[in-house]
């Protein structure tokens, strides 16, 4: 198990809010628990990011600056392949659609 240390922070209050209404809905045990994995997601991000600059810096040496054009080409492939997915309307259980009556 890892070793747990105390922290003394000061926090923005919609975030304290956040972290308390997570705690009282179940969905972390504790303020602890939902703070400690905000600080896990962040540091994981973090580490994703350098990860990523070293390999632009790495292909860069190799390959020569990425020029705007060819970050602009990259954008509009990527746009391309973008999907919308839309997730049905949440309805409590026994809701009837306008359809569903007619």
């Amino acid at each position: 198990m890892t070793t747990k240390r105390r922290l003394s922070a000061t926090v923005d209050a919609d975030v304290l809010a956040a972290a308390e209404q997570a705690a009282a809905y179940g969905e972390a045990p504790t303020i602890s628990a939902w703070v400690n994995d905000a600080l896990r997601l962040k540091l994981e991000h973090d580490r994703r990011l350098q990860a990523l600059r070293t390999f632009i810096a790495e292909e860069e040496a190799q390959h020569g600056v990425i020029t705007d054009e060819e970050i602009a080409q990259a954008r509009r492939a990527a746009a391309g392949r973008a999907r919308v997915v839309r997730g049905r309307v949440a309805r409590p259980r026994g809701a009837r659609t306008r359809r569903a009556r007619q």
